[in-house]
């Protein structure tokens, strides 16, 4: 068993490999983790060429879903994009937000940092930053976010509660998130969650649906609804690196287990507690 350290040196390992490459080399992986599968399209990700903002160059192809598109940025708007990478959604966060909205992303690695600056200097943007941390502790004032995103990243962090207690600090009382991740529906063979390569592909960090809501419940956030939600299907190819032939047939004889879903919820004025950050 891992602890909470070690799966963050291998996420930080993982994901600063990939920051070094290109789409194209992503676009063929299981959502990033490294060449898995012959299939031509990625597992997990999302086409976002319709979204305003739209930028090629940060388009690593590693989320699991389109959050921007359901999250509701208003024109003024502080966005913070939780697990930024190159820096997609934050250009797509900013089209809606305008000239007078400000976004932040954050995220682990110091490599996609680096990367995202790179891609918001080429673009010009003087109201999109980029900052270094951990979800567990996001490096923002509290009420400081309109809005909150984050693509296929929770699922990555060992603390998950402490994750959604600092992703309720840091949104002003009547905020709200749009956020894609992947959970579980079934039981996930062992050695699939015990694979890092899994892991950082987003689907060994996964938890249950039903755990990941209550999470979210328990935070303190209200009004949670599912805004999308779509079956996973791992490729042949890919559970053949884990599972024998008969593991695979037993596998995938049960009805789908993991899943993509974007859930949204909001931190409404009545919903803030003593020690909360939002008082």
């Amino acid at each position: 068993m891992q602890t909470n350290e070690q799966i963050k040196e291998m996420v930080r390992q993982k994901y600063s490999e990939i920051a070094l490459q290109d789409k194209a080399a992503n676009a063929a992986s299981c959502c990033g983790a490294g060449g898995c599968s012959t299939e031509v399209y990625n597992i997990m990700s999302e086409e976002y060429d319709e979204l305003n903002g739209y930028n090629k160059d940060a388009d690593l192809g590693l989320g699991c879903g389109l959050p921007t598109q359901f999250t509701q940025i208003k024109k003024g708007d502080v966005v913070v994009d939780l697990g930024s990478g190159a820096g997609n959604d934050c250009f797509v966060a900013r089209a809606e937000a305008g000239d007078t909205g400000k976004v932040i992303g954050i995220d682990f690695t110091e490599a996609m940092i680096n990367k995202a600056r790179e891609n918001a200097e080429k673009l010009g943007f003087n109201n999109v930053e980029f900052r270094q941390g951990d979800i567990e502790q996001i490096p923002i004032a509290a009420n400081a976010a309109d809005v909150i995103v984050s693509n296929c990243v929770m699922n990555l962090v060992p603390d998950k509660p402490k994750a959604f207690v600092e992703v309720f600090r840091i949104l002003k009382p009547g905020g709200h998130f749009s956020i894609s991740d992947i959970v579980l529906t079934g039981v996930l063979p062992e050695r699939i969650k015990n694979a890092a390569e899994m892991y950082a592909g987003c689907v060994a960090g996964a938890i249950q649906k039903e755990d990941y809501l209550n999470i979210i419940t328990n935070a303190g956030f209200t009004n949670i609804q599912l805004q999308k939600e779509k079956p996973i299907i791992i490729p042949d190819d890919i559970l053949s690196n884990y599972l024998s032939k008969e593991e695979i047939a037993v596998y995938k004889a049960n009805k789908n287990i993991i899943y993509s879903i974007t859930v949204y919820a909001e931190k409404n004025t009545n919903n803030c507690t003593l020690g909360s950050g939002c008082c």
